[in-house]
């Protein structure tokens, strides 16, 4: 069995009506489309914001970047 943990959070009275709905008309409880979300979104999410948290570091000097001739050379092709 997958080990479940449980999350509390806010979010607006027309997306809780929505889900509501939904599980209803579905017979599927509201954690089953809250997971479905998360499952088919949460990737998307990470790339974008980590991807700016990096973009942000590289412009404050913070993160060091590579030309691609430095990491061929460094890997000897």
């Amino acid at each position: 069995m997958a080990m479940t943990a449980t999350a509390t959070f806010r979010t607006s009275q027309e997306f809780k009506n929505r889900i509501d709905f939904l599980a209803k008309e579905t017979r599927r409880p509201s954690s089953f489309y809250f997971n479905l979300l998360l499952e088919e979104h949460l990737d998307d999410l990470e790339d974008i914001y980590l991807s700016e948290k990096v973009l942000q570091d590289i412009r404050s000097g913070k993160e060091k970047t590579y030309t691609a001739d430095e990491v061929f050379a460094e890997a000897g092709l």
